[in-house]
Formats: C-alpha cells, structure tokens, sequence
C-alpha cells in the first residue's frame, strides 16, 4: 500500500511538472467552466458557457457590453480563439484597458485599446481601436495583407503581444498591426459584446476560448519590417522602426537637415521650434512671403513617409515632394503637392475641379476620398503619410485610411497635369528624385513627427 502511495505521488508530481513545462509560462484566464477571475460591466448582453468557450450573446437596447479580468495585466503576450458567425456582427478585445465604475452616468465604461474583430466588408480585424477614448490608432486598412484572415463560422487564433509601448498583433498566425504608445502600460482584458442598433440582430453570438497569458520570460516575437507602425509617441522611432529603416526628418529640437527653399540656410524668421513642434508662423495668408517654404537638405526617390500636423482655423499648408528647386518660381516652390487645409474655412477647398483642392488630395489633380470621422478638424493632430513605390506607384493616407493612389508618370497622371496649374512645367512631378517641402502659405501649421523611410 505505501509503495502504491509513493508511485502515485511520484506520478503526480511528473505530470504537473510536465504540464508546467509544456506551458512554459503560460497561464489559462477561463478554465472553461465558470466565470472565475470575470465580471459582467458596463451593459445587459448575455454571456454563457458552452462547451467550454465563453458564449456572448447581443441583446437590444444596451450599450457596449464587457466581461473583463479582475486582475490587471502589464506586460504580457496573450491567445485565444475566437469564433463569430456571420458578417453582421462586431465585436473586439480589449488589453491594457481601464475600467471606470462611475462613467457613462454610473452604468461604468471600458476604456483604452481594444484589438478589432470585424467580418463585416471593411475587414478590419486585428486592427487597433481606442474604446472610448481616441478612436483609430490602427485602422487594418494599413495592412492589407492581414484584412482577408479572419474567417466566420470557425475559430480563429488571434495573437496580441504588449512588451513595453509596443502593441503588435496577429490574426492566424499573420502579422497585422504595430502600434507604439505609451499611454497606458497595464490594464484589464475584456471580452466585448457590441451594441447593437437594429432590434433584428439580437442574438448575435460570438465564442471564444482556449484563453491564457504569459507574463514572464517575454521576447519580442519577429514582424515584417514592411509593415508599417503608427508611433503616437512624438518625434520618436521604436528599435523595430530603427531596424526597418526610418529615420527623423525633424529631431524635436533643431533644423538639422532643413534649410530654406532658394536659400542656403534655415529661415532666420517665420518659423518656430518649440516644444518638439516644428512650426510655420501667420503672416496674413500670403504665400512664402515671410519665412518662406523649407526644404530637406537631402533628395528622396521612392519612399514611405509619414507626418504629424496641425492646423489652425481656416489654415492652409501642404508638404511637398519631389521638389527640384529647378524652376527657380516666386512664390511656393513647384512639386507634387499632399494639400494641407481646413477645408471648411479657406476657399481653395472650394476652387479647383471636382475637390481636388481639398485636405490630403493630390493639389490641382486628384481629391483625396475622406469620410468626416477620419478627419480631426483644427487644433487636433492629424498623420499625414505619402508612400512613394520604387515602380511610381503613390499612395497618400489621411489618419491611417487611403485616400487616393496613382502611378506617377503614367499617361493618366499626364493627362491630369496637362489641366492644371502645373501644365506650364514640362515633365512636372516626374524628376527621378527631389526635395520634401514644408510649406509657408502664410497661416500657422504645426508639423511633427516626420519620419521617412527610403524604399528599394
């Protein structure tokens, strides 16, 4: 009898460190069977266990709803499946976020990041949304690689790894988003049960299961370089960003590597450094008659290249590439130009044909397609980014969305130029390599951020 009793505790002993080992640090958060370590907040939709996945269920007249952890979470790589049946529903994962009892008129509100599930057309699933905060910090329309991998009807894998202000994320086994930023370094998880706004689709159900956490023994997992990040800290490059091959236009602090458009140093006046914002100062609206534009010292060919601005009321600005200088016009130096403009306030959103004036469009050719939610009006910071493709192909974004594409000396392109303003310079946008400009159009615009990449 004892020596039974002294194999069966020596088997048992084998067996939990054999489970320990095969986990190597990982930790389950539902033992799919109770509600143990969860709580309901925040709104009224149904959350059941079957067959050990946890079931939510969406129910009308109720906010968002949340089961969050009741344990807060820093550092960690966290998986789970999860599994949503048809196309109409929404739903999403929040990390790191913040739970406020008395918000939303004591109903309590969930708040900070959340990692997208949505198989609706948009695709944006293991996209980066702020809940309840800041909106879109990561919309997947900056990956498209990524939009076609969740599947409905099955269980998908999804992957989201925080070390430090690094956030990436994957959906079945594919690397989708890179977010660094430092607003929150813990918080909850919470599964989310969205509103809904038809009473029709009541009874929506999404599962997930095969929940766990690793805390400890993290290492950053490899993401392709290719893919972009949005870095909300300021004038700031993450080592994965260093690695891929950006690098500051703007350091926060001097005008190391600009100088004046036409000139050979950096305007003495008209523009300002402060506070890590590099800014061009009012002078009544006119165009480059007090500082003037300013130019990268250095030429640019195929690039990605990404900027934070800010416009004041009724502002107007731009930033230019493939500037030559070669035209030797007053006035604003010639390039193709990424308009920068309150396009409520300042007529030239109004002049032009067909919009091709207004905020993000390519000036005087092609208007930027923008919806009014992914544009922060005057006195917000908005991210501005022109992807420039070894094959002439462009692409400019607006806060994360594309909004206009064209290949660049293409008969089309042509054909555009040849009904502009730029018609009067011969193979106008076309020179093999230029200048990025910051322009002087005579109001205050705040700039930021600036960071390029060359591309090959």
């Amino acid at each position: 009898m004892k020596k039974n009793l002294i194999t069966a505790l020596l088997l048992i002993i084998v067996i939990n460190l054999s489970a320990q080992n095969d986990k190597s640090g990982w930790v389950n958060l539902f033992d799919g069977k109770s509600f143990n370590g969860w709580k309901k907040v925040a709104g009224a939709a149904e959350y059941k266990i079957e067959d050990g996945a946890i079931l939510g269920i969406t129910v009308p007249n109720t906010p968002n709803t949340f089961l969050i952890t009741e344990k807060e979470y820093g550092d960690f790589i966290l998986e789970l499946e999860v599994k949503i049946e048809d196309t109409t529903s929404n739903s999403g994962i929040q990390f790191r976020s913040q739970y406020d009892p008395a918000g939303n008129n004591g109903k309590g509100k969930v708040y900070g990041y959340q990692y997208e599930l949505d198989p609706s057309s948009r695709r944006w699933t293991a996209g980066v949304y702020d809940e309840g905060r800041r909106d879109w910090l990561y919309p997947l329309a900056l990956n498209a690689s990524a939009q076609d991998m969740l599947k409905t009807n099955v269980y998908n894998k999804v992957r989201i790894e925080c070390i430090g202000p690094i956030i990436k994320t994957w959906i079945n086994n594919k690397p989708a988003a890179s977010v660094a930023d430092n607003m929150d370094i813990k918080g909850i998880i919470a599964l989310q049960v969205h509103s809904i706004g038809k009473a029709d689709m009541a009874g929506k159900k999404i599962y997930w299961k095969n929940i766990r956490i690793k805390t400890s023994g993290l290492k950053p997992s490899s993401f392709p370089s290719t893919i972009y990040t949005v870095n909300t800290m300021v004038n700031n490059l993450s080592d994965s960003e260093r690695k891929a091959g950006w690098k500051l236009l703007f350091d926060g602090k001097t005008s190391n590597g600009w100088k004046g458009a036409y000139k050979q140093s950096f305007p003495a006046s008209g523009w300002e450094i402060k506070d890590g914002i590099l800014k061009v100062l009012p002078s009544g609206g006119a165009e480059s008659t007090n500082g003037g534009d300013i130019v990268t010292i250095e030429k640019f060919s195929a690039f990605d290249l990404s900027f934070d601005f800010k416009l004041t009321t009724g502002a107007n600005s731009g930033v230019k590439y493939f500037v030559t200088l070669s035209e030797n016009n007053p006035g604003s130096a010639i390039g193709l130009e990424y308009q920068v403009l309150d396009d409520s306030l300042h007529p030239d959103a109004k002049m032009g044909i067909s919009g091709n004036r207004t905020l993000a469009s390519l000036y005087d050719l092609i208007k930027a397609e923008k919806t009014t939610r992914f544009i922060k009006q005057p006195g917000a910071w908005n991210t501005g980014r022109i992807v420039v493709y070894p094959n002439n192909h462009v692409e400019h974004y607006l806060n994360g969305i594309k909004v206009l594409e064209y290949e660049r000396g293409s008969q089309s392109f042509r054909d555009l130029v040849a009904i502009s303003k730029y018609k009067i310079w011969p193979n106008f946008g076309e020179a093999k390599e230029g200048h990025i400009l910051l322009q002087d159009h005579g109001n205050e615009v705040s700039f930021r951020s600036i960071k390029i990449k060359k591309l090959k």
